[in-house]
């Protein structure tokens, strides 16, 4: 893959450290004094933030926002123990204290200070544009895109009698350098937009919900994009206006391509984070090379696709956005690292070191997360199903990493009779573990489908942007809360 030219450590270094009046040679410096006795990790990361954000509420645009983060982290670790201070302040001086509150922090023997030069820039994707997408006189195109997604709305169902919106604007610029001599910078722009409708008749409501994103600027919301957005949410929204309650049982679920890959990011990807294992907390933990699933399923973890929220030019510890194969035929093959938990477990980092800003630390988080496609085809899974139920769509749901449990209500699906889709429902909870909903898989489509740029994820209180996806699945026996008895 083609690596971006130096223009984004360029970049980088122009915004973050010149405007500070710092050099490289600054940077080594506090890198000498992070360094003692016994560290095995020491870097820094530095992070310039711009972000702004419009939303529209019932055909108006109600709020405007815009955010400017800028700061330094510094870490230093010696085995599991870290020191980590950071500051908002990009002065040298600033940056002296920091460096001296971490190194008094780790309680590590003084002297045997390191000389670190800085000589070795990073490899950086080149899987986005650098370019900018928080400039002022965008305003009022942003504004535009929602008045585009109201009306589009509004006019596709006369039911439609409520339209919400979002955009929001993100420009980061990141650069990290370590102890190793390692300096690498990344140039990450990200646009979203997210809308819900509100449909209405027979005096009966229901809502659905759409969004659009990824790495790229205003010109990624191309027309039939924001079409395609707009027809979902209202799909959704009229659907689940004549939806009978869900049934509840034992039953076989079919899963629908895209979104729908997030109950296997929740229930299965976040099991096999390296920090997870290293703690043996996780419902995998000792069974590297062994069937955790059906043969056919294999998981995936791609933080190197172009242009999607998930991905990375690099990590927020300098390593370079990659393939990791977690699951591969139904063995499990991998696990997301970071590199403290890398070199603890005496693994590699897998460009999975991720952090929400400057003032957290990083740790094992996952990228574009999706099970790979197999050689079922799609109309033939749906129609093996005899009573079951149709998932499309996913909203709030709980995970425990111990044990794998999990539980997640659709907002989205519908009944399956004698193979055909017959009535939405409403209500229903797809309840069960992890590991055993992966070997219930019998069956995988070919058409896999990533989500178009909605998905979040929060773990020990960070927010991030992933990805999630998945082919059309069959899971032969899952568990459905919903609102009457069935067996099916």
């Amino acid at each position: 893959m083609s690596t971006l030219p130096a223009t984004a450590l360029n970049t980088a270094e122009a915004r973050l450290l010149a405007t500070s009046g710092l050099t490289r040679d600054d940077l080594s410096r506090t890198l000498s004094v992070l360094w003692r006795r016994g560290t095995d990790l020491a870097d820094l990361f530095f992070e310039d933030t711009r972000a702004r954000s419009w939303r529209l509420q019932d055909g108006r645009v109600s709020a405007g926002s815009f955010r400017i983060g800028r700061g330094v982290g510094a870490r230093a670790a010696a085995g599991a123990d870290i020191a980590f201070a950071h500051s908002a302040d990009l002065g040298r001086a600033a940056l002296a204290d920091l460096a001296d509150t971490v190194a008094a922090l780790g309680r590590r023997p003084g002297g045997d200070q390191a000389d670190v030069a800085l000589d070795m820039d990073g490899p950086v994707h080149a899987l986005y544009a650098p370019a900018e997408t928080t400039g002022a006189t965008d305003a009022a195109a942003w504004i535009a895109l929602l008045e585009q997604v109201d009306a589009a709305a509004r006019a596709a169902d006369p039911r439609i009698v409520r339209v919400d919106g979002m955009v929001r604007a993100i420009d980061q610029i990141v650069l990290v350098a370590d102890i190793d001599g390692r300096i690498a910078a990344d140039v990450r722009p990200t646009a979203q937009v997210m809308m819900s409708v509100l449909a209405e008749a027979n005096g009966r409501r229901a809502s659905g919900n759409a969004g659009l994103g990824g790495r790229f600027g205003l010109e990624g919301f191309t027309a039939p994009r924001v079409v395609d957005m707009v027809k979902r949410a209202v799909r959704a929204a009229t659907t689940n206006l004549d939806a009978r309650p869900a049934p509840a049982g034992r039953m076989p679920v079919v899963l629908a391509p895209g979104y729908a890959g997030v109950l296997f990011h929740e229930a299965v990807g976040h099991g096999l984070e390296g920090d997870h294992h290293r703690k043996r907390q996780s419902a995998f933990d000792g069974r590297m090379g062994e069937r955790i699933a059906a043969p056919g399923v294999t998981v995936i973890d791609d933080g190197s696709l172009p242009g999607l929220r998930g991905s990375l030019g690099i990590d927020d510890e300098g390593v370079a956005g990659q393939r990791t194969v977690l699951v591969e035929d139904g063995i499990l093959t991998g696990l997301l690292q970071d590199r403290l938990n890398a070199g603890l477990m005496n693994a590699r980092p897998t460009g999975n070191g991720r952090r929400q800003s400057y003032a957290h630390l990083p740790m094992p988080r996952m990228t574009n997360t999706f099970l790979a496609p197999g050689r079922d085809d799609p109309a033939e899974i749906l129609a093996s199903v005899k009573n079951g139920i149709y998932a499309i769509g996913f909203g709030g749901g709980q995970v425990d990493i111990v044990t794998g449990r999990f539980n997640f209500s659709t907002t989205e699906a519908w009944l399956i009779e004698d193979g055909r889709l017959t009535a939405p429902i409403d209500g229903a909870t797809l309840i069960g573990v992890g590991h055993e909903a992966l070997k219930n898989i019998s069956m995988v489509g070919g058409d896999l489908g990533l989500d178009e740029g909605e998905a979040l994820c929060v773990k020990q209180g960070q927010q991030l942007d992933v990805g999630v996806g998945q082919p059309t699945i069959r899971i032969d026996d899952m568990m459905v809360g919903g609102r009457a008895g069935r067996q099916g």
